[in-house]
């Protein structure tokens, strides 16, 4: 592309930034219905065949369909953030995308509205160029990615709504690539006690108490057994994220709740992981009425190829886009991919954007990445599919 052609580019990525920004959907309660009447009208004046999905009120999920038949090129994006926190510590309005040094601020510029203005102008372009050559192409807006909840992506392939061959997932991975992510699985653990007065505790019989039992012994073993599960740049981890127990302070407490957070190789799956969990707890040896412990939510970690299709393409674009070779990095966190885990395609994390400015105050994304990270779509479809111009 020219400069002049650059210059429409990011100018057009910008617009489109400025509106995903100004357009609230934090979770709680990750409301999408104004992001999905303005995501549907805008795809579908690009020429999309568009469609809005939703599971329960309000949590909107936008497809948007160009071509036909194999293969289907499925790209997508979450829209919904976490909320802004303490206002005071942002120095603009989170809703207002503020241009500033060559950063756009606002809540989600990273995370991941800024690669939601990129794919937007990459429909955009697609639809301009006739469409694809070959295949489907179709671009997903989803909600419910922040709580790692069940009405956003892992709705949309349930409901079979979504069958990819390829996916692109929009995150903030700075135009590296993301092909390997861990499992994840969030549990709940539940202790039981009985109640008395706490001028005589001896007479009841202390849940919080109970669970720090329970959790030493969980901290004990789990600490022994995950420092030999490494795979490359990725570990396997434990990590109690919630405890909550009593009702007032002059009362022995008889219940007590924990959280538990498990991030898992890919080579291991999630029901191993809660069967391990499951032994570990009943080993601490307290009496099995008094514990309960229920799998809240689970999914396995995928470990892609590399020389896949999808890959080389973005490979290839990078290394014409930026002179440098393409950049492999492990992820932190978890995307909507894990949903497609054992369905044999090829998964890929990509956009513009720095992980850790996700969930900050003042968060940013620059405009050098934006733009960076749009050409290189844009060769790398053009490679993979082609348009039909």
């Amino acid at each position: 592309m020219g400069e002049q052609q650059i210059k429409e580019l990011t100018a057009e990525i910008l617009s489109y930034l400025e509106k995903l920004v100004s357009i609230s959907t934090a979770y709680p309660p990750g409301d999408t219905s104004q992001m999905a009447t303005y995501l549907t009208e805008c795809l579908a004046s690009m020429g999309y065949a568009t469609k809005t999905h939703a599971q329960v009120p309000g949590m909107k999920n936008v497809v948007a369909t160009l071509g036909s038949g194999s293969p289907s090129l499925v790209f997508n994006v979450h829209v919904d953030t976490v909320d802004a926190g303490d206002l005071s510590l942002w120095v603009h309005s989170p809703l207002n995308a503020t241009i500033e040094d060559g950063l756009v601020y606002g809540l989600g510029a990273a995370n991941c509205k800024g690669s939601g203005a990129v794919q937007l102008w990459l429909a955009n372009e697609i639809a301009r160029r006739g469409g694809p050559r070959k295949g489907t192409v179709i671009f997903t807006f989803v909600t419910d990615e922040e709580s790692l909840g069940p009405n956003g992506m892992y709705f949309l392939r349930e409901q079979g709504f979504v069958k990819p061959d390829m996916l692109l997932l929009g995150a903030p991975t700075d135009n590296s690539l993301i092909t390997a992510e861990r499992g994840v699985l969030w549990v709940e653990l539940t202790t039981s006690g009985k109640p008395a007065h706490a001028g005589q505790p001896e007479d009841g019989d202390n849940a919080i108490l109970r669970m720090m039992r329970i959790i030493d012994r969980l901290s004990e073993e789990m600490s022994s057994r995950l420092s030999r599960r490494i795979e490359g740049d990725m570990r396997s981890t434990i990590n109690i994220g919630k405890v909550q127990g009593g009702r007032n302070t002059n009362v022995v407490p008889s219940q007590c709740v924990a959280e538990i957070d498990r991030r898992l190789l890919p080579s291991e799956s999630v029901d191993q992981a809660f069967a391990e969990l499951v032994s570990i707890i009943e080993s601490a040896e307290e009496p099995n009425e008094m514990i309960a412990v229920e799998k809240i939510r689970g999914t396995d970690g995928f470990s892609g190829d590399n020389s896949g299709p999808l890959v080389s393409s973005l490979s290839q674009a990078i290394s014409d886009a930026t002179d440098a070779p393409a950049r492999f990095e492990t992820a932190i966190g978890v995307s909507d991919g894990r949903y497609f885990s054992n369905d044999g395609i090829e998964i890929v994390n990509f956009g513009p954007g720095v992980g850790s400015e996700g969930h900050a105050s003042n968060e940013s994304v620059s405009i050098e990445s934006l733009t960076t990270s749009a050409l290189i779509l844009e060769r790398a479809f053009a490679n993979l599919v082609g348009y039909s111009e």
